[in-house]
């Protein structure tokens, strides 16, 4: 496997901790979920935002879904 930056590494480490799988079982989807969950994230972006609405708009999804 290739080197992930440190930014991708950070969000799949994130991802595998939350995993009830290991990051080696084939089960763990984490990988493919993470990348599903940031294009989701990113999608209602515009060119125009700054990276502190970028920022604020990604932590108030992470915190709508750590509180269901």
């Amino acid at each position: 496997m290739t080197n992930l930056s440190p930014a991708a590494q950070a969000v799949l480490d994130a991802a595998n901790n939350s995993s009830a799988y290991g990051p080696e079982d084939c089960l763990n989807e984490a990988r493919q979920i993470a990348a599903a969950a940031l294009r989701a994230a990113a999608e209602p972006f515009h060119w125009t935002w700054s990276a502190e609405m970028c920022h604020k708009h990604l932590f108030a999804i992470a915190a709508e879904l750590e509180a269901q």
